[in-house]
C-alpha cells in the first residue's frame, strides 16, 4: 500500500524509528562504547596503509564519480582516517579528482588529517590532482597516475560506473592492495573479482562511522541497525498474520486484527 498522506500510523512508525537514533547518538554522546559489528574491509584499511609505507609506495585513495552528496561526506570519513595514517607513516597520497567542488572539500579534510597529525608542514595540496570531469578521460588519467607512481595500496569509494573495472585492473595490475566500496550495486562484482576487500552498499556509510568514531555517526549507525531490526520484525509478523487471514478464510479460523485496524490508520 502506497503511503500518501501522513497518518497516526505513519507517525507512530516514524518516531519508532527516530527513538533509537535519539538514543544511539545520546549514549556515544555520555561515553558509551557502542557496539558495531567489525568489517573484513575496514579492517584491513590499516593494513593497507602499512603496506604501502613498508614498501616505500603511495597510497591512492578516489572517490570516482562521486559529486558533493552524503556518498561523498561517508567516503571523506575513511579518507581523513587514511590521510593521518599516511601523514603518520610519511607515506605519499594521492587524491585523483575529476569534480571542481569536491577537490576543495577533499584539499580541507585531507589538510585537517595532516594538521591532527601533526605533520601539517608535510601536506602537499599537489596530492590532490584534477584529472578530468568527463568519466573515461578520468579513468584514463587514473590509470596512467597508478602506473606512473606504482602505488602500494588503493582505495577505490563512491560512485562507480562503466569505469569501474578500469581503475580496478590499474592497481591489480601494479600487485597493489585495493579497498573498494560502492552503492552501486551493478559495480560490485567488479570490484569484488578485482580487489582484495570490498565494501557492499550500506557498508559504506558504516565504515565511516567506524574509523572515526564520531559521536552522532556512530550514534546513528547504531540506531538505525535496531531500527531496521524492529522493520524487520514488523515485516514478518505483519506476513504472518497475512497468512493466517487469507487461510481462516478457507478454514473458519478466527481473524486477527492487522496494523492498520489496530491503530485506526484510515480514521486520521
Amino acid at each position: 500500500m502506497a503511503v500518501e498522506h501522513a497518518t497516526l500510523g505513519i507517525l507512530v512508525l516514524t518516531l519508532c524509528m527516530l527513538l533509537p537514533v535519539w538514543v544511539g547518538i545520546r549514549r556515544t554522546r555520555q561515553g558509551h562504547q557502542l557496539f558495531v559489528r567489525r568489517i573484513k574491509a575496514v579492517d584491513a584499511v590499516d593494513e593497507a596503509c602499512g603496506r604501502a609505507a613498508e614498501m616505500g609506495r603511495p597510497v591512492s585513495f578516489s572517490s570516482g564519480l562521486t559529486g558533493i552528496s552524503p556518498v561523498l561526506y561517508a567516503c571523506l570519513g575513511v579518507l581523513f582516517h587514511v590521510a593521518k595514517k599516511a601523514a603518520t607513516f610519511r607515506s605519499k597520497l594521492l587524491v585523483p579528482q575529476n569534480d571542481a567542488q569536491v577537490l576543495a572539500v577533499t584539499e580541507d579534510v585531507v589538510r585537517d588529517a595532516y594538521r591532527e597529525s601533526g605533520r601539517l608542514s608535510s601536506f602537499d595540496p599537489k596530492q590532490i590532482q584534477f584529472l578530468s570531469d568527463e568519466q573515461f578521460a578520468f579513468a584514463a588519467g587514473y590509470m596512467g597516475l597508478v602506473q606512473r607512481e606504482r602505488i602500494g595500496s588503493a582505495f577505490l569509494l563512491g560512485n562507480f560506473a562503466a569505469e569501474s573495472l578500469m581503475l580496478a585492473e590499474a592497481g591489480q595490475q601494479m600487485g597493489a592492495m585495493q579497498i573498494a566500496g560502492t552503492v552501486n550495486p551493478e559495480q560490485v562484482p567488479f570490484f569484488i573479482c578485482t580487489c582484495d576487500y570490498t565494501m557492499i552498499g550500506e557498508e559504506l556509510f558504516g565504515a565511516s562511522a567506524y574509523l572515526t568514531r564520531e559521536p552522532v555517526q556512530l550514534g546513528s549507525l547504531y540506531g538505525q541497525d535496531r531500527a531496521k531490526l524492529m522493520w524487520l520484525v514488523l515485516i514478518l509478523a505483519g506476513t504472518l498474520v497475512a497468512t493466517w487471514n487469507s487461510m481462516g478464510e478457507v478454514l473458519g479460523w478466527p481473524v486477527i486484527p492487522n496494523l492498520e485496524q489496530l491503530i485506526i490508520w484510515k480514521a486520521w
